[in-house]
């Protein structure tokens, strides 16, 4: 029997639910990309903060490009399961908050809608780095898809559907947005802002105007621990709390979001939830992005390279996990100033119970992918930083030389948007000179890092190890 409205008299005592009149919810949250991440982050933070407050939110859900989550959720109602998995027995709670799913390329004008509904006061955001389709530099022209998107009758990029919903609010005469990506970027909310308004600037000055006067772009950092579903995760959590959830999400009891304090308007009390609403977000962004996801792409492509699956049996690799505990604690946690408080060596140690948790089968292959666009926030500004103070940064090295290799173009598991780009890279500039041909001097990767001689010997050692 399927979770929904009608079968959660079925649904097993012992799932944690918050009491609330769904329909009476008039403040709205629309959430572009949609997926197992919000479902188990911003709509839990969301939901606590309705029981903290008794003031009902709801999100509506967009999902970008498939109609998968859509299919998973619409039977159910919206409901959704989310059950943590640590020490001692899985915990599992309802979620309600959600409202609908919309699959934006089938209807995106209800999209553009629902971003102008008067109902409509926050647009989060999930798309992964390669959704903002950042440039490395801010002078270059922009892509013709950007420059296109805002007029298009059917949107394809995020901010086609932000200036065409942006737009009828400024001329319904609405207030501004608060928008507000929760993505794993670094100064998100700054790049977002500025992409925006560059892209508007080319097509609508004056809604650009309107856009920089009336709405905000708080930076935030993420983090929580989220593997993909798998069948058999499902099968045991129906056998536990009764009914079937086609969209249950398994997560770590871990959780963590601070966001800048800039709001356009209102907003859910999130820091009842738990969420930390602060001036300066960089500090923990840094560190989230130079210690946690430095180190989880250190293990995706050192562990994959061994043979590896999982993160908590790369972490067990006693030279991965020592080179990992090495690049988070003696490189990362070293390559920046931490806030007052921020006790960096503390955090460390909570990453290595994290990723050694083998309760949260999470894998190293949905790790790697698009690692082109991951790497300069979690390695490349690290070894910048290092490399201005005259540090050494072997840890880094050594991960980075295990993508380099990870992407030569013989793996057939490699998921990245630049994968012929970075094959035929190899193929010209060889084991010698691919370092160089990726990060030097007109490389094929934007980033402040440029390496020294000693750094690409460094690399160039390790490829010879790793890449034959």
């Amino acid at each position: 029997m399927r979770l929904s409205e009608q079968t959660l008299a079925s649904l097993d005592a012992r799932v944690i639910q918050v009491p609330y009149d769904r329909a009476a919810g008039s403040k709205q949250i629309v959430h572009l990309g949609l997926g197992a991440f919000t479902r188990a982050h911003q709509a839990v933070f969301t939901e606590d903060a309705i029981a903290a407050s008794g003031e009902v939110w709801r999100i509506l859900g967009v999902s970008m490009r498939s109609a998968t989550v859509r299919d998973q959720l619409a039977p159910q109602d919206c409901l959704f399961t989310v059950t943590t998995k640590g020490e001692g027995a899985p915990a599992t709670r309802l979620v309600r908050c959600l409202s609908d799913i919309i699959v934006a390329p089938e209807d995106p004008a209800r999209v553009v809608s629902a971003i102008a509904d008067p109902k409509t006061h926050i647009v989060t955001l999930t798309v992964t780095e390669k959704g903002y389709h950042l440039s490395g530099r801010q002078d270059e022209a922009l892509d013709p898809l950007l420059q296109d998107d805002p007029a298009s009758p059917a949107p394809r990029t995020i901010y086609g559907y932000l200036a065409q919903g942006l737009k009828q609010r400024r001329d319904q005469g609405l207030p501004g947005l608060t928008i507000l990506s929760c993505d794993n970027l670094a100064d998100n909310g700054t790049r977002l802002r500025a992409m925006l308004l560059k892209v508007l600037t080319g097509t609508d000055p004056q809604l650009a105007q309107w856009c920089a006067d009336n709405c905000t772009f708080p930076c935030s950092m993420v983090d929580r621990i989220v593997p993909a579903t798998q069948p058999d995760d499902t099968d045991r959590l129906e056998s536990m709390i009764g009914l079937r959830d086609e969209a249950a999400v398994f997560t770590e009891p871990f959780r963590q979001w601070v966001i800048e304090d800039r709001f356009a308007g209102p907003r859910p009390p999130w820091e009842a939830a738990g969420a930390e609403i602060v001036a300066d977000v960089r500090p923990y962004e840094t560190a989230k992005l130079r210690m946690l996801n430095g180190a989880h792409s250190a293990l995706a492509y050192l562990g994959l390279a061994k043979g590896h699956e999982l993160v908590s049996q790369a972490m067990a690799d006693p030279d991965i996990g020592g080179l990992v505990r090495s690049l988070m604690r003696d490189e990362a946690a070293d390559s920046f100033q931490p806030a007052a408080g921020q006790d960096l060596q503390a955090y460390a140690a909570s990453l290595e119970a994290r990723f050694a948790n083998p309760a949260l089968p999470h894998r190293l292959a949905q790790i790697a992918m698009d690692g082109s666009q991951k790497i300069p926030q979690r390695w490349l500004a690290t070894l910048a930083d290092r490399q201005a103070q005259g540090k050494a940064s072997p840890a880094i090295l050594q991960a980075l030389a295990a993508w380099i290799a990870h992407v030569r173009g013989d793996n057939p598991h490699v998921s990245d948007p630049r994968a012929e780009t970075l094959a035929l890279a190899w193929k010209q500039a060889g084991r010698n000179g691919i370092a160089a041909a990726l990060f030097g001097d007109g490389g094929l990767i934007a980033s402040v890092w440029k390496p020294a001689r000693d750094e690409l010997a460094v690399l160039s050692r390790h490829l010879e190890t790793m890449a034959g």
